[in-house]
């Protein structure tokens, strides 16, 4: 009987062409640096010509290999089109794809935590008084950019196998107060990315989901520092009590989870949402 090889390092992903969505983001600019790290060809896409190209650059020289710049928006197909044209030119068929372009909107969040007895007299500070094109604005990027480019990048996939990687959250699994937007968006991830997962799974390409814990990011950190103080807000002073590990992520964190799920030593895994969350999502508070 014939022995199956077993993978033990990340080598299968030398040399293979991985989109990335939101490739300046906080998320998406070490995304890139483990994936050339790890010998891919790199592909990121970003709306701005001028910032994409710097971030290429600035991974580049971190990475020690060259990291491909294509202009692109997550929510326009055609710009899409045109960016996978090019890579497929200069780079060939996509084997992964990682959708990390995203984030949130301070118009689409509340100030108050619950409505009361005490502050029902002025409900612009709560659920009443979000911006309806910041919540619909905040929903497009992290869902429908996440669908649209795999409808665009997943067709090179087909028969010949390959990975996305969608950006999940905590949000997705107990939506958290003052960011209904993002907590809805976020779930429609998870939820896309399950039936993505059973859709494409007669053609060996594999969808799963990255959901990070507390990351300080430029998207959270008015939620987490105060301005004035310098000092964590009663929400991250919960946020740290409310995780195991006692801090907030580092965006190095993500790393061994993304390679693990476009690597072949997870090739029999697909339709997962991986917390990377320092235990958050199983600690009841007791």
């Amino acid at each position: 009987m014939a022995e199956n090889k077993i993978i033990c390092s990340f080598d299968d992903i030398k040399e293979k062409v991985c989109v990335l969505t939101g490739g300046c983001g906080v998320f998406g600019n070490y995304f890139a640096q483990g994936l050339a790290a790890a010998g891919a060809k790199v592909a990121i896409l970003d709306y701005k010509q001028d910032r994409c190209e710097e971030c290429a650059r600035f991974i580049s020289r971190k990475a020690g290999k060259p990291v491909f710049c294509f202009v692109a928006n997550v929510l326009n197909a055609e710009s899409l089109l045109r960016a996978k044209e090019k890579i497929n030119s200069e780079l060939g068929k996509i084997d992964v794809l990682i959708n990390a372009a995203g984030g949130n909107s301070p118009s689409a969040t509340t100030a108050e935590e619950f409505i009361t007895s005490e502050n029902m007299n002025d409900l612009t500070k709560s659920f009443f008084g979000l911006d309806i094109e910041a919540f619909r604005s905040v929903f497009d990027l992290n869902f429908l950019g996440t669908v649209i480019p795999s409808m665009i990048f997943a067709k090179d996939m087909l028969m010949r196998g390959g990975s996305i990687v969608n950006t999940s959250s905590m949000n997705s699994f107990r939506p958290l107060t003052k960011i209904p937007a993002y907590s809805a968006a976020k779930a429609s991830v998870n939820n896309l990315t399950q039936w993505l997962a059973v859709h494409f799974s007669k053609v060996n390409v594999r969808v799963n989901a990255i959901a990070p814990g507390f990351f300080m990011t430029k998207q959270n950190k008015f939620l987490l520092i105060d301005e004035k103080t310098g000092e964590l807000t009663s929400r991250g002073k919960k946020i740290i009590e409310l995780t195991p590990m006692g801090r907030f992520g580092v965006p190095e964190d993500l790393i061994g989870t993304l390679l693990y799920l476009i690597s072949d030593i997870s090739k029999f895994v697909t339709g997962v949402i991986i917390p990377v969350d320092g235990g958050f999502n199983v600690y009841s508070g007791v």
